[in-house]
């Protein structure tokens, strides 16, 4: 008997997960604020610290619920392998976009939903223009910078050789610290 080519319920399932917390992300963001021009920027001028707020809560809350879903087996974790020069090209381009237009890749979507024209226009434009340079530059980044410092697909818990629970509270705590400094100081 051939296979079929069509997606299994299998296959399909993650990919229904992943849209819908797709979906409640977003929302999440748009409730937030931070699909909005003024508090992107107000974050890049170190005046409105409400991304980082909303970003640093997500890791609070993705970080331990990515291990429990690993620990139940309902996920398997692939991580990528990386590198310095990876992570300084892959900031810059990241940092310039940010900082040329005001949006990360998702508010950008975010702000999409909302109907703002900027981010349809120049946020979408600029992601696929960045994309097919990077693309296109890609063959000479890769036998080059982006090699420099390479440290493979390492994580924390298996650099330190602690247990990755450990490593989770220690961050976790290392969040709300700055979450509740952040409050204590009316930023």
């Amino acid at each position: 008997m051939e296979k079929s080519k069509h997606l299994s319920n299998k296959n399909i399932t993650p990919l229904v997960w992943g849209f819908l917390f797709g979906i409640v992300f977003g929302f999440l963001l748009q409730k937030g604020g931070v699909t909005k021009y003024d508090v992107i920027v107000g974050q890049l001028l170190l005046n409105d610290f409400t991304v980082l707020k909303i970003m640093l809560t997500a890791v609070m809350v993705g970080m331990p619920g990515v291990y429990l879903m690993e620990q139940a087996g309902w996920v398997q974790l692939y991580p990528k392998s990386g590198s310095l020069g990876m992570n300084v090209i892959g900031g810059l381009i990241f940092g310039i976009g940010f900082a040329l237009l005001g949006y990360c890749p998702g508010t950008i979507a975010g702000a999409i939903g909302n109907g703002y024209l900027d981010a349809a226009g120049g946020g979408l434009r600029g992601i696929w223009i960045g994309a097919g340079i990077f693309a296109a530059l890609y063959p000479k980044l890769n036998q080059g910078i982006l090699k420099a410092g390479y440290f493979g697909d390492i994580t924390i818990p298996e650099l330190t050789r602690v247990n990755k629970w450990i490593v989770i509270v220690i961050v976790e705590g290392l969040i709300l610290a700055l979450l509740w400094w952040l409050e204590s100081v009316g930023l």
